[in-house]
C-alpha cells in the first residue's frame, strides 16, 4: 500500500449524475464525525507525529482539511455567482507551516463541521445546471462544480485514510 495514497488517487471517467453527486455529498457530510472518531484518544505526541516519513503530522493533516474546506467552499460559491471566475490557488505546504497549525485539532474539527453543514446544504439545493458551472484554476484550467465535488469528497476520504492507516500501522 502507498501510505501517501492509501485509497489511491482520484479517478472518475463517467458522467456525473445526481446519484453520484448525492454519494459525494454524503461522504462530505460524514467526514467530520469520521475524522473525530479517527482522532479519538490520540495524545499530543501522537498528534505531532508525521503519518509518513517526510509527511505532515496528524495535526497538520487535520488543519489542512479545514484549510481546504474554506478554499473549496469559496471556489464553488464563486463558480455559482460569477461567470467563469479565476480562483486564487493556495500553497497548501506553506499554509501547513503557519502558526495556526499548532492549535488544538478541535478548532479545525469544529470549523470543518460548520463549513460542511453549510457546504452540503448549498450543494443539496443546486440545480443540475449549477453543477455544470465552471471556474478557472490558473494552473490546471477549467473545472466544473460537479467534478470538483467528487475531487473534494475524495480528498477528505484520502486524508482520513492517511490517519486511520497510520494508526493501524502504529498500533494506536
Amino acid at each position: 500500500m502507498d501510505v501517501r495514497y492509501p485509497i489511491g488517487k482520484f479517478s472518475f471517467d463517467g458522467v456525473v449524475t445526481r446519484e453520484i453527486l448525492d454519494d459525494w455529498i454524503r461522504d462530505m457530510e460524514q467526514l467530520p464525525s469520521l475524522l473525530f472518531e479517527a482522532l479519538e484518544d490520540l495524545n499530543e505526541e501522537q498528534m505531532n507525529t508525521p503519518y509518513r516519513e517526510g509527511g505532515w503530522t496528524i495535526r497538520q493533516v487535520v488543519h489542512h482539511l479545514a484549510d481546504t474546506a474554506i478554499n473549496y467552499y469559496a471556489r464553488i460559491k464563486l463558480a455559482l455567482t460569477d461567470e467563469k471566475p479565476v480562483i486564487v490557488p493556495f500553497d497548501e505546504s506553506k499554509w501547513a507551516e503557519l502558526p495556526d497549525n499548532q492549535l488544538p485539532v478541535e478548532v479545525s474539527l469544529t470549523l470543518l463541521k460548520t463549513i460542511h453543514t453549510r457546504f452540503c446544504n448549498l450543494l443539496r439545493n443546486l440545480t443540475d445546471a449549477d453543477f455544470e458551472k465552471i471556474y478557472v484554476h490558473p494552473q490546471t484550467g477549467e473545472s466544473n462544480v460537479g467534478l470538483t465535488i467528487g475531487i473534494y469528497a475524495w480528498h477528505g476520504k484520502h486524508h482520513l485514510a492517511q490517519i486511520t492507516t497510520f494508526r493501524e500501522r502504529k498500533g494506536w
